[in-house]
């Protein structure tokens, strides 16, 4: 008969070289992208919280400007009052509140009537007892307070913030006030102090009043103008400061910082462009590869040296395997180095296995090993695994049970019953049992559990288990059983043969008995 073809099969050797090899180019790309993610998460937050905390400086500086113009105002308010109906006073007055710093692109007088009574600079004096109409003299007459006005159009087509102080006579009688005006479209100490932004990466700056109107912009274009559609504009009216990751009008993602001028309610809006933010990252990827490669082709040959070193062992002790019919191989084996415990474990089974093989061929046989009618272990089963674990020189415990007056059983509900209720003892055996214990049946209502490994009182605690268990399990038709259980130990070191032990269990289980059944009886070492 031809022999049939062998599919490709793979050795250990092989197989530890591959899953090393994907192993490490698996963690090599994951480092990777883990270093690119945290990397790019760091340089967006960076970038989110020095623009918000640019913008938050700029609020401040802002506020700080307004503030000090209004103390200014303040101060020639209190001298204007004073010289109201002397037009020589009122106009040096007036020309040296605008000479006096580069606050303001105008300064002027408007009595109670809005009427212009005095102002500065002299391109401006053909006004001169006109009445203003403007948004801001409208605002300043009807809140007669120190204000800084909302952000309007003048008659000559400029973008006006007014700050105002009124005037009072020693009674308290509104005179009007005095006032200096920024034009935001051409150049003043407020434009200058907004449109530093140091960046040369595409950054830039914008400020936008409580009505959404650009009052600064990089594009001179746009101030003046009421920007929509803008998520982050439509919120700043309730919001103080903070950062927002946002798609810009014409379709750029950046990274912005915002805040918010206290004594006008003014948006400071500070964004950098995310690609900019982020391009450094690129270059830092190639240095991180450019380290990294070289250790990963050393780490390579390591890994390369290291699986034939383990698998060396683990592959003699295979070809043994594979030749256990001949004369030789125990020799080969003695001769392999395993010099680890997974390949001394194997060296020692395959060891004891050759020993073992001729003479418990036979006894391998489930069936032969099975009781039929409870499906534990048999006597056979029994007697080889006596004497595997004393070939191993490993130690156990024994538990002998029998079944407290089962000729009763038999004799009052029949014998199948009786089979019943030996069938639902192993059961519960199973239940009360460790994983390893052998569990055999070694007579009529006679049975015996092996326990590796176990002392006695890790047997003891198994055995009175089993007993409370059985005592309160209901086996119809019978009802309530008992068992009574004899405890003993073999230990490998000592001169004591297994069957020895065997039979100081069956003492201990006759003691239970005598002593009134439905016990556990512990037979002590010298017993």
């Amino acid at each position: 008969m031809p022999h049939a073809k062998k599919g490709l099969r793979l050795d250990l050797r092989t197989l530890i070289l591959v899953l090393s090899g994907l192993t490490a180019m698996l963690m090599l790309l994951t480092s990777y992208f883990a270093s690119y993610r945290v990397q790019r998460q760091l340089l967006i937050d960076h970038s989110l919280e020095s623009n918000r905390v640019y913008a938050a400086k700029l609020a401040a500086i802002t506020d700080t400007f307004l503030g000090n113009g209004l103390q200014q105002l303040s101060f020639s308010a209190a001298v204007q009052a004073l010289q109201l109906n002397h037009k020589a006073a009122l106009q040096e007055e007036t020309e040296r509140l605008l000479r006096q710093s580069r606050a303001f692109n105008s300064t002027f007088v408007i009595d109670a009537q809005g009427m212009l009574r005095a102002v500065s600079p002299a391109s401006l004096r053909h006004l001169l007892g006109s009445t203003v109409h403007s948004p801001g003299s409208q605002e300043a007459l009807r809140e007669r307070r120190a204000l800084v006005s909302t952000p309007f159009l003048s008659s000559a087509n400029n973008l006006v913030v007014a700050l105002s102080q009124p005037m009072f006579d020693s009674q308290g009688n509104y005179l009007g006030y005095v006032s200096g005006s920024l034009y935001l479209r051409e150049h003043n100490i407020l434009n200058s102090l907004l449109g530093r932004h140091y960046y040369q990466d595409g950054s830039y700056l914008y400020v936008v009043d409580r009505n959404r109107r650009l009052l600064y912009h990089p594009d001179a274009q746009r101030v003046g103008t009421v920007v929509s559609g803008n998520e982050l504009i439509d919120q700043l009216a309730t919001l103080k400061d903070g950062t927002r990751q946002l798609t810009n009008s014409v379709g750029v993602q950046m990274l912005a910082g915002f805040a918010t001028v206290p004594s006008t309610g003014w948006g400071v809006v500070a964004q950098q462009p995310l690609t900019q933010t982020i391009a450094p990252l690129r270059q830092l990827i190639l240095n991180v590869i450019f380290i990294s490669v070289p250790l990963a082709l050393v780490g390579s040959l390591l890994l390369w040296w290291l699986a034939l070193t383990i698998t060396l062992p683990l592959w003699q002790l295979a070809a043994g395997a594979r030749a256990l019919d001949r004369a030789e191989t125990a020799e080969r084996l003695h001769r392999v180095k395993a010099w680890y415990f997974e390949a001394a474990e194997l060296k020692r089974a395959l060891l004891f296995g050759l020993n073992l093989l001729q003479e418990r061929i036979g006894r391998l046989n489930r069936d032969v090993q099975t009781d039929a009618l409870t499906g534990l272990g048999n006597r056979r089963s029994l007697e080889f695994s006596l004497s595997l674990l004393e070939a191993e020189g490993r130690g156990f415990s024994v538990i002998v049970m029998d079944v407290d007056h089962f000729k009763r059983i038999n004799d009052g509900f029949g014998h199948d019953v009786g089979d019943q209720v030996l069938r639902r003892l192993a059961e519960l055996m199973r239940r009360c049992c460790r994983e390893g214990d052998v569990l055999c049946r070694t007579g009529g209502e006679e049975f015996l559990i092996l326990l590796p490994g176990a002392p006695l009182e890790i047997a003891s605690t198994v055995a009175q288990r089993l007993r409370i268990c059985v005592q309160d399990t209901a086996i119809a038709p019978v009802g309530g059983v008992t068992v009574s259980l004899g405890v003993a130990q073999w230990q490998a070191s000592g001169d004591e043969q297994p069957a020895t032990t065997l039979s100081k269990a069956d003492q201990a289980l006759y003691a239970a008995k005598r002593a009134g059944r439905n016990q556990v009886s512990v037979s002590q070492a010298g017993d």
